[in-house]
């Protein structure tokens, strides 16, 4: 961050909410800059003018993630979705292979292994996920954060499990990246939205796999994923990307336009700030709901606060200015950047009228 500002005047010259907006766990809140970005992007096509400088942004963007994520730019593919990342990766395994899932996680990170219809899904609580790792396990597929209640996953000890049985492991950050540390190095492959804490539209999706590309075969390669793309275009692409690249997807241009900026803004203000930051409002919100007499679900050092019974109180929040989810029945608030102490006051007190 520089020096001549501080975390707060930094933030507040970037978004303006309407509201209390406590969902980022949904999606993320567009900073001033990326809104501009957008916009100038737009007016390329719409003048007619070259396209040159988007391109230019999906690689700006792939870079940034790569700092983030603590991997060399050679490693991290930009794609769409992680539902696609993790097709690619459940079309590598063999049949009968058997992956480790932890039960509810997120649709995206679990569901192509499941359509393969050939493959041996072993499903367990996430907090017993390291420790049902066994021989014969062939990978283990776990979102760092859940969606629903913002459990963070033991991922050291997930690690360690997988290197002893030989498994390997495969992270959706989607709900961390952003906010959690990120140490992408220390898993066979991972994965993430732009959407939420990392600010971005909707429409782009990293992921990240091994030097050696960890036996994954480019499915979906269109030209994009050519050594050269220009001279991809036509017919089967004869030279596949010597990086990760490989494994990109046809780029949404606008939405990386965007993404750079948002991502500059997280590299300004340091993961390690936002983290600090994001964890106080958490654990503000969690100390008010126990003077109201409600109990969050235990979800320790998360920014993602979920409170049983009081999901039905969504539509209500939301006619009131607060944005939060309903999941299942549990209120959701997460709590990020942009949000203030004022914020979490605002939700308790309506919780409390």
């Amino acid at each position: 961050m520089e020096t001549t500002e501080t975390f707060e005047s930094l933030v507040r010259a970037e978004f303006t909410p309407k509201g209390t907006f406590l969902n980022t766990a949904s999606n993320g809140l567009l900073p001033a800059r990326t809104v501009t970005a957008l916009h100038e992007a737009a007016l390329l096509r719409a003048e007619g003018r070259p396209l040159t400088p988007l391109f230019e942004d999906v690689e700006a963007c792939r870079a940034a993630f790569a700092r983030l994520a603590g991997v060399p730019v050679t490693r991290v593919a930009a794609g769409a979705s992680v539902a696609a990342h993790t097709g690619v990766i459940a079309a590598s395994l063999p049949a009968g292979a058997e992956v480790l899932t932890a039960e509810d996680d997120f649709t995206s990170v679990l569901n192509p292994f499941h359509m393969r219809g050939d493959l041996k899904i072993r499903t367990v609580p996430l907090d017993r996920i390291a420790e049902s790792v066994r021989p014969g396990t062939a990978l283990v597929a776990v979102s760092a954060a859940q969606s629903a209640d913002g459990r963070i996953a033991d991922l050291a000890a997930l690690r360690d499990a997988a290197r002893t049985h030989g498994a390997r492991t495969y992270v959706d950050f989607s709900q961390a990246a952003g906010w959690l540390p990120m140490d992408a190095d220390a898993y066979d492959f991972t994965a993430a939205v732009s959407f939420k804490w990392l600010l971005g539209p909707h429409g782009a999706a990293f992921l990240v796999v091994p030097e050696d590309f960890g036996g994954l075969t480019p499915v979906l390669a269109g030209w994009v994923a050519g050594e050269e793309p220009w001279d991809s275009c036509y017919g089967p692409v004869a030279e596949l990307a010597h990086s990760a690249r490989r494994f990109d997807l046809t780029h949404a241009l606008f939405t990386y336009a965007g993404l750079r900026r948002s991502l500059d803004l997280i590299e300004e203000l340091g993961v390690a700030a936002v983290h600090a930051h994001d964890l106080a409002l958490a654990e503000r919100f969690r100390a008010g709901l126990a003077t109201l007499g409600h109990e969050a679900l235990p979800a320790p050092g998360s920014a993602i606060v979920s409170v049983p019974g009081l999901g039905g109180r969504q539509p209500e929040l939301g006619r009131a200015g607060v944005e939060v989810s309903n999941r299942s029945g549990n209120l959701r608030a997460s709590f990020h950047l942009f949000n203030t102490p004022a914020d979490v006051d605002r939700l308790l007190d309506v919780l409390s009228a």
